[in-house]
């Protein structure tokens, strides 16, 4: 199984309002719009969260968040009900039935995120850039290219400008000891 030890599935909630807003879009679907309307709320909980500690999100996400949760995933039960299975409607509320513990996971604590939009953000050039480097020029090249793209995007990640961390670094490595190569990577420094 993919899943186990300290290892959790957290679904991404964004992927579940996709189906819905597509369908809504394709048809006006009253209860897609309903659907965007509940998951809407939860959105907006979160931007009213951004910028605050973990343990203020962790607070605002019980007492909001939560039962705002269950009563979507109760009527996202009750709706199913009367909806005709293989449309398009049965297959966004299953899709979001079937992965229920994984969409809420996020509203049990603080820290964990209600989508995975930054890191689909993050790595959206290097899936629109695979198909040009199948002609990077052998597999080595390929290695390298993806260890680079990975620095790159870890400086990004730890809020270090990349191609500032790059120059420095380029310009540190010809005279820099072996020994404390780890020092040169893109990763916050403890305070």
């Amino acid at each position: 199984m993919l899943f186990r030890g300290e290892v959790i599935e957290l679904a991404c909630m964004a992927h579940a309002r996709r189906k819905f807003f597509d369908l809504h879009q394709a048809n006006g679907s009253p209860v897609a719009a309903e659907a965007l309307r509940r998951i809407g709320e939860l959105y907006a909980i979160e931007a009213a969260a951004k910028g605050k500690t973990v343990e203020e999100r962790a607070r605002r996400r019980k007492e909001t968040s939560q039962p705002l949760l269950e009563a979507l995933h109760l009527w996202l039960q009750n709706t199913r009900r009367s909806v005709a299975d293989g449309g398009a409607l049965a297959k966004a509320i299953d899709y979001s039935l079937r992965r229920w513990p994984a969409f809420a996971r996020y509203a049990t604590n603080g820290f964990y995120p209600i989508d995975n939009n930054p890191v689909e953000n993050a790595i959206r050039p290097i899936a629109i850039g695979k198909k040009n480097w199948l002609f990077a020029g052998s597999e080595a090249a390929g290695q390298r290219a993806a260890a680079i793209q990975s620095l790159l995007e870890t400086a990004r990640a730890n809020g270090i400008e990349p191609m500032a961390w790059l120059t420095d670094t380029l310009e540190k490595l010809p005279s820099w000891p072996n020994r404390r190569i780890d020092e040169l990577l893109p990763l916050k420094k403890p305070v």
